[in-house]
């Protein structure tokens, strides 16, 4: 039997590699979707490691980048062209506002609007495959979050917790208008709450900023493989073959907030995003 395809995003650490090894161990041949090629190297090296398989690749994707994720998914085609799992897992939290290499508030821009482009831009593989998946970490963040359209970008006003609620949101309403758009194909489309996750958001890579805070409060968070548990039963799990448009903590459906069910917010959202892409010269 043919082995599936999987795509893990922010796979070089934390819940990206336990997806992948778990994945990998299902016999699922995974493309680790990183941006930095040495700490991408080194995650490959273990998820091989620690899954005792051979069938994990490296390529990469910056996800703040248009160009390089464009890039990423035409090398994906070229030797592919069939995606049966696409985990969008990678995720930023910036203590401080910072802007993406394309002018968007690094948390919007990252969080939502990159796997939004690889996500469109990899549709014609995902619709290939026999029946396909897509898998969004979002978080319960969303729950205080709103979409700010009057300052989507937070020029005004900037805090890690209206930054991350805004992007955590976004990743739901994206799930189910998304969900929404392909109900005529074979492609589902889950959202999930991994928990409190010791991982390394929140640390400045640059200057370590960060650290001390995750020291005090890493003995309370669960670890990554715990965390990964939902994404790999949304990815691979019989039980969720035909639902879709879904939120999940602990392998089971959940409750989102007011704002994550507006059909209409998700529409605009929608809309917003295409407008962006199509400014920088993406169309789909």
């Amino acid at each position: 039997m043919k082995r599936k395809i999987a795509v893990v995003t922010g796979a070089n650490s934390g819940m990206g590699l336990s997806t992948t090894v778990g994945l990998a161990k299902e016999n699922i041949h995974v493309v680790m979707a990183c941006r930095n090629q040495q700490r991408g190297e080194e995650a490959l090296r273990l998820a091989k490691e620690k899954s005792r398989a051979s069938h994990i690749e490296l390529l990469l994707c910056d996800l703040e980048d248009f160009d390089s994720i464009s890039h990423f998914v035409e090398q994906f085609t070229n030797k592919w062209g069939m995606l049966d799992i696409l985990v969008n897992n990678a995720g930023v939290v910036s203590l401080k506002r910072k802007v993406t290499k394309e002018g968007y508030e690094a948390q919007l821009g990252v969080n939502h609007l990159g796997h939004f482009l690889l996500t469109l831009l990899l549709l014609d593989s995902l619709k290939a495959a026999q029946k396909a998946r897509i898998v969004n970490v979002s978080s319960g963040a969303h729950k205080w979050g709103r979409i700010h359209f009057e300052d989507i970008n937070l020029e005004t006003n900037y805090s890690v917790m209206k930054g991350y609620g805004q992007s955590k949101l976004a990743n739901i309403l994206f799930t189910k208008e998304l969900a929404k758009r392909l109900s005529h194909t074979d492609i589902t489309v889950n959202a999930l709450h991994p928990g409190a996750v010791s991982t390394n958001l929140g640390i400045n890579r640059s200057t370590g900023f960060g650290k001390s805070v995750y020291k005090v409060l890493n003995p309370f968070f669960q670890s990554p493989d715990k965390g990964a548990e939902t994404a790999l039963y949304l990815a691979k799990s019989t039980e969720v073959d035909d639902v879709t448009g879904g939120y999940f903590y602990k392998q089971k459906p959940a409750r989102v907030s007011k704002r994550a069910k507006d059909p209409y917010l998700a529409q605009l959202l929608w809309e917003w995003s295409e407008e962006e892409l199509s400014k920088k010269g993406y169309k789909k």
